[in-house]
């Protein structure tokens, strides 16, 4: 691909940043939104329960999951995307049920065995290191905390079916990998994955 255009669609939607950041959230937020609501549905987040997400974008995910949790916690490298999670979140922030700050799959900043859920959205395919990223979010969750994670299928850098196999390396367990299709013309089929921590 020309790298002109390969920075253009990081600027606008790897790492988002500047004007092309907030252009490319606007589209997040309208294209990702069934499956952000999705993967919360699947996680079950009690009102107990503190989740991180991992690269919130534009918050859409954040916000549903905080109608459900006790605390959602959202880490991204974008000052941008962080801003608008700010924004669309400001009352769930203000009553200290939302929580950001600036990381990654890989260093999200948390406590081992802090948070019930780690949930992900187009996100995986973005880490730099899937194995540290993977180990990471192990470390956070409590014992039978689970993962739930969706990406475009097309975007993965390896099948799904490895990239349970890196779950399962990591030290996660009952690890289940499928496809869904999000509603829309456009929408592309999403390979999803659950997994727990051992409880042992």
């Amino acid at each position: 691909m020309n790298t002109s255009i390969t920075d253009v669609l990081d600027r606008a939607f790897g790492h988002p940043r500047g004007l092309l950041g907030r252009f490319g959230g606007s589209v997040m937020a309208h294209g990702n939104a069934a499956t952000e609501r999705q993967v919360v549905d699947i996680a079950k987040p009690g009102a107990e329960e503190t989740v991180l997400v991992v690269g919130p974008g534009p918050g859409v995910g954040l916000r549903y999951a905080a109608e459900r949790a006790g605390l959602v916690i959202g880490v991204d490298p974008s000052a941008e995307m962080l801003e608008t999670c700010g924004r669309r979140c400001a009352d769930a922030v203000t009553a200290e049920r939302v929580r950001l700050r600036t990381g990654s799959a890989a260093a999200t900043g948390q406590a081992s065995t802090s948070v019930d859920v780690v949930l992900s959205v187009n996100n995986v395919q973005l880490w730099d290191d899937r194995v540290a990223g993977f180990t990471e979010l192990r470390r956070i969750l409590r014992p039978g905390g689970r993962l739930v994670l969706s990406a475009h299928e097309k975007w993965l850098p390896v099948p799904r079916h490895a990239l349970a196999g890196e779950a399962e390396d990591a030290g996660f367990a009952d690890v289940q990998t499928w496809t869904w299709q999000p509603p829309g013309p456009l929408a592309t089929t999403a390979a999803q994955l659950r997994a727990y921590r051992p409880t042992g």
